[in-house]
């Protein structure tokens, strides 16, 4: 029987480093590319030369809020994804370890 003792612990490794990454590389671009998403939202809803109004600062606010909930998203589960992967290799390689151990001693 597998043990998932590895899979799991790497996978909540990977998910702390994806925060950590999503910090430094992700929270900046993430706001960024959603302000500019906004910008373009608002400006086919009110017109294209954007006023300074409530309504589209809010349309603006709205998409970079989803623009740095996008990029997190993408780094915690594309990191805690590969240290799942590794952790499955690693439980995989032990345990047929552990089986060749078991076959040998009988």
């Amino acid at each position: 029987m597998k043990d998932n003792k590895y899979s799991k612990k790497l996978a909540y490794m990977g998910a702390g480093c994806g925060v950590v990454l999503f910090g430094v590389f992700g929270l900046l671009p993430g706001s960024f590319l959603g302000g500019v998403m906004g910008l373009h939202i608002a400006g086919s809803l009110l017109g294209m030369p954007v006023e300074s109004g409530v309504l589209s600062r809010l349309v603006v606010a709205a998409s970079m809020v989803v623009g740095v909930m996008v990029s997190g998203l993408m780094f915690i589960t594309a990191s805690s994804l590969a240290g799942w992967l590794l952790g499955s290799a690693l439980d995989t390689v032990t345990a047929e370890k552990k089986e060749m151990a078991t076959v040998e001693h009988k």
